[in-house]
């Protein structure tokens, strides 16, 4: 018992994580993505024994997509549960899938926005944008289109493609913001500069209803704002918000 807990002071001491815990972390998902399993998994419980965050969250993983055990949602959604309790970010996203899909735990959409929420505070983009789709549907929350923009936004800045084409329909719309069809522009060109098929399109549509000089300021804008965000020097202007009625 005293080398158990030995261990677990080098685990989550000092913030001492790049100690054995991280290499054993990093040697459970090499041999994870490489198929071996029994390796993986046996690295991992050895981490969660020690309460080391990361290693419950990649065990969790491991239950949620069977491998190397049994597919187990319930299990996944407990061990997540115990990764949230140490703030692993990856750990609050995915739960909040889960209560939002109901998989492993009983639907609650609030519970979802919760985790979405406190994984969003995070930094984590894929929660800022689940936040903003749900705050824009109304999804577990008051539907609330200036919240949505908010944490659109965020995500966007982070280089994520489906908040950048989020925002660019929100703005076309004119939800949350005043109808801005070349900020719309401009943000479509941002997603189809990453990517995106849907941001192309949209982009032509946008195009239909600007002048030459509208779209030529509108894609030298994006293009300076797909630099900076690949810089991380982006930072999103002030909006004016769209009056309430």
């Amino acid at each position: 018992m005293w080398y158990s807990r030995v261990r677990l002071a080098v685990c989550i001491g000092m913030l001492a994580w790049t100690a054995p815990c991280s290499a054993s972390l990093e040697s459970g998902i090499e041999a994870a993505n490489s198929g071996q399993f029994e390796v993986a998994l046996k690295e991992f419980r050895y981490l969660a024994d020690m309460g080391y965050g990361p290693g419950i969250y990649e065990l969790a993983k491991m239950y949620q997509g069977g491998h190397g055990v049994p597919k187990d949602l319930r299990k996944a959604a407990q061990l997540l549960q115990d990764a949230v309790n140490t703030g692993v970010a990856d750990a609050m996203f995915d739960l909040a899938v889960m209560y939002e899909n109901g998989e492993g735990v009983k639907q609650d959409k609030q519970k979802a926005v919760e985790l979405y929420t406190r994984a969003a505070k995070k930094n984590l983009a894929a929660a800022q944008f689940n936040l903003g789709v749900m705050y824009t549907n109304g999804d577990g929350v008051i539907k609330d289109y200036h919240t949505a923009m908010d944490w659109y936004e965020k995500a966007a800045a982070s280089n994520y493609t489906l908040a950048q084409f989020n925002l660019a329909l929100m703005y076309y719309q004119g939800l949350g913001v005043s109808k801005n069809i070349e900020k719309s522009y401009i943000w479509n060109t941002v997603a189809e500069y990453n990517g995106s098929r849907q941001a192309a399109k949209s982009r032509q549509l946008d195009e239909q209803q600007l002048s030459p000089s509208q779209i030529e300021r509108a894609t030298e804008k994006a293009t300076d704002i797909y630099y900076k965000i690949q810089e991380r020097k982006y930072i999103p202007e002030a909006r004016p918000r769209k009056a309430a009625y």
